[in-house]
């Protein structure tokens, strides 16, 4: 009995703490670190159009902004659902392990980067890699409760 306490008390504290996860006092500050260098520029249709025209842009790491909740969320739920966790997914999700093209951003140390992604997977409802047409209408509406975390 005493086993099953504990066991129900840490499932708690653990649900506990992933509701508690916001992109202000959370997300924000890794975003701000890590992130926001590259990402605090064009919207997404403006930097598709600037990278056709000049490809350097991807290679000089000038990326689309994202330095909002509003154009961050964009990129967990519609227009471009899953974007954020495929590219920040450290590989344990996918069939050949490689890691998201993001991911070595995340931190200077493997620790760092595993620390950092544990925060956006508590942040992000259901940590799913698919494009929207791949995800369960059940899956697109936990997506959006990500809204409510601000």
């Amino acid at each position: 009995m005493k086993k099953f306490i504990i066991f129900f008390l840490f499932c708690f504290i653990s649900f506990s703490y992933a509701e508690d996860v916001k992109y202000t006092t959370h997300i924000k500050p890794i975003f701000e670190s890590k992130c926001a260098g590259c990402h605090n520029g064009l919207e997404y249709e403006e930097w598709k159009a600037a990278v056709s025209k000049d490809p350097n842009m991807k290679k000089d790491m000038v990326g689309m902004k994202m330095d909002t909740f509003r154009s961050l969320i964009a990129y967990v739920t519609w227009p471009n659902t899953g974007a954020l966790m495929r590219r920040l997914d450290n590989g344990a999700n996918v069939k050949d392990g490689k890691p998201g093209n993001m991911y070595e951003y995340l931190g200077d140390t493997k620790e760092e980067r595993e620390k950092n992604l544990e925060v956006f997977k508590k942040w992000v409802p259901v940590w799913k890699l698919g494009r929207i047409n791949e995800l369960s209408l059940n899956e697109i509406l936990e997506q959006n409760k990500i809204k409510d975390r601000y």
